[in-house]
């Protein structure tokens, strides 16, 4: 079974399946595939995080494809820029690439194919063309002036006669069809009995210490327009690309309801998940009921305190998870949770830490930008003409009849991120916008450190054995919407699709992770669909209350496998017509 966020990196990925490949292999190729038919969500020039089972195995792995500050990235170079934040576009905004690595890395150790024959569907898409999606044409739009006055490369790329192509259009991209030829090549020649992993670690090697860290290091050198309506550029040189490999470590786990999740560590968001069911699991099952008004609220003031505990430990370095995620601690949060919405922004005490407090705004207008150019917090993704962007994530699980179980949330280098790399066919991410330029904080700016990533998959074990894998776009949300979907399959009884399908919400009431990273007390987002009674009750508790609309929030997919049985099973998003899952 496969499932994503467009139907033909499922195909993709099936196809992979249904060629004797193992689910290593069809994510891998669905993910390459992700890179060209979602550009404006994903890119080959972002990040990705995956958590994954492989059968036999001892337990859940996470592959570690978050690239760390290059070793320019200062806070005191940014603020001597005239910089109070982390542009949210730009190459000053550059985390080292390592999505592909990452994606390389996992083929390496737990696939089968060549990397030739994972890769050829991307190359196909890339070379042959594919449809643009709406939301493809509605971003090209938006960024098109910025395009057009300020990063000419990213104009010849996506424009057509300076247009955007509509909806429906044929795109093709040549340049990352040859750049993806170029990393088969790496290794096609090489002396000896033809290993498998070593032609695929050869086109590692072209990857950070060749033709593509020479590209884009020397490219970004160029100073371009960033979010903050000024011109600066790239400190990503070609040592930090060199430096950087992905990697696989054990996964932090909690058990709830009898089952066990497995999240990343620290360095991202993933446990503020966990800490939301540890406080949740203080209630009884009709307690927590997204449905209702009193679940809602609870749920709502729950992932609040565990958020704001993300913002003030959470970072790449020893997080005391074993306070955060104890039941002690999670009673003495549950015990703030009132009959009121909090307004107010309360990370929890833990002796001999200090909490970080960040910067609360509720909007933010950079020096630079026009007075009417106001950057609020209106969701993802978003661009204007200054280049002020919020991209957002694609999302893939595969689970093969073996019982190999991967979940993966690709990420960043979206096409307004930054200018595109001609040689190379695409763009570098924009994740440093997720650290703080102030002093003494878990995720202030550092070389060499991780800005802590919000992407976040799941995998859920009973017995030891992987039931569930998920995840979804979302940013900051990305964890807001799989909480419903846990509770919901492991409370509540849903099924995988009636769980995704379910009216969605999450809360604002925390600074986002995306520049300009304002927050809205007591803010909450629903879909319409969650009921008037619902949604009023909410409004009369306090919340500030945003109605989206129907089928508006909440991205999910997920694929499951029955040990008993080792029947499989899979869902995916109906928002928007683009997710699909398939299998047989």
């Amino acid at each position: 079974m496969s499932a994503s966020t467009h139907w033909l990196a499922t195909a993709s990925a099936q196809a992979v399946l249904e060629r004797g490949g193992n689910a290593f292999d069809a994510a891998v190729a669905g993910a390459f595939v992700l890179h060209v038919v979602e550009p404006h969500l994903n890119g080959p020039g972002g990040d990705m995080t995956g958590i994954f089972h492989a059968a036999g195995s001892s337990g859940p792995r996470v592959l570690m494809g978050q690239g760390s500050a290059p070793a320019g990235a200062t806070a005191e170079h940014y603020l001597e820029a005239g910089l109070d934040l982390v542009p949210g576009s730009g190459a000053l905004a550059t985390a080292v690439p390592a999505a592909v690595d990452a994606w390389l890395l996992l083929l390496a150790e737990h696939g089968t194919w060549e990397l030739a024959d994972v890769l050829e569907f991307a190359i196909g898409y890339a070379r042959g063309g594919h449809q643009a999606l709406p939301r493809v044409s509605a971003t090209i739009e938006s960024v098109r002036e910025l395009f057009l006055e300020h990063w000419p490369t990213s104009a010849e790329l996506w424009l057509v006669d300076g247009k955007t192509p509509a909806p429906g259009a044929i795109l093709t991209n040549e340049a990352y069809a040859r750049t993806l030829d170029r990393l088969v090549a790496a290794g096609a020649d090489l002396p000896g009995s033809g290993d498998r992993v070593a032609r695929i670690e050869a086109a590692r090697h072209a990857w950070s210490d060749g033709f593509v860290a020479e590209a884009a290091a020397d490219f970004v050198r160029g100073p371009h327009r960033h979010s903050s309506g000024t011109d600066h550029a790239g400190v990503i040189a070609r040592e930090d690309f060199a430096g950087f490999r992905a990697s696989t470590e054990e996964a932090v786990t909690l058990e709830f309801r009898g089952v066990t999740i497995a999240k990343t560590g620290a360095w991202g968001q993933g446990p503020a998940l966990l800490q939301t069911l540890q406080i949740l699991s203080g209630f009884a099952d009709h307690e927590i009921d997204p449905s209702t008004a009193d679940g809602a609220h609870r749920i709502i003031e729950a992932q609040k305190l565990a958020y704001a505990d993300r913002e003030a430990y959470y970072g790449d370095h020893e997080v005391p998870l074993d306070v955060l995620l104890s039941e002690e601690y999670a009673a003495e949060r549950r015990s703030l949770i009132g009959e009121r919405a909090s307004t107010e922004f309360r990370p929890g005490t833990i002796p001999g830490h200090t909490p970080f407090v960040p910067p609360l705004r509720t909007e933010y207008r950079p020096p630079a930008l026009a007075a009417g150019d106001v950057a609020v917090g209106v969701g993802e993704p978003t661009v204007t003409k200054a280049g002020v962007t919020k991209g957002d994530t694609c999302h893939i699980d595969v689970v093969d009849r073996w019982g190999n179980m991967v979940a993966a949330t690709p990420s960043g280098g979206w096409l307004q991120s930054s200018p595109a790399i001609p040689e190379l066919g695409f763009c570098l991410g924009s994740r440093l916008q997720m650290t703080w330029l102030e002093p003494g904080g878990p995720s202030t700016l550092t070389p060499g450190k991780r800005p802590r990533t919000t992407l976040t998959p799941t995998l859920v074990l009973r017995d030891g054995e992987p039931v569930l894998a998920l995840g979804s776009p979302g940013g900051d949300q990305q964890d807001q919407w799989q909480l419903l979907f846990l509770l919901r399959v492991l409370v509540g009884g849903y099924t995988q699709q009636e769980a995704i399908d379910a009216p969605a919400l999450h809360t604002t009431a925390v600074p986002e992770s995306f520049w300009p990273r304002t927050w809205t007390p007591a803010g909450v987002v629903v879909e319409d669909r969650l009921g008037d009674d619902v949604i009023e009750a909410l409004e009369a508790r306090g919340h500030r209350v945003t109605r989206a609309g129907d089928w508006a929030l909440g991205r999910l997919s997920s694929v499951g496998r029955d040990p008993q049985t080792g029947a499989l099973s899979a869902a995916a998003n109906a928002r928007g017509a683009q997710g699909y899952a398939a299998g047989r």
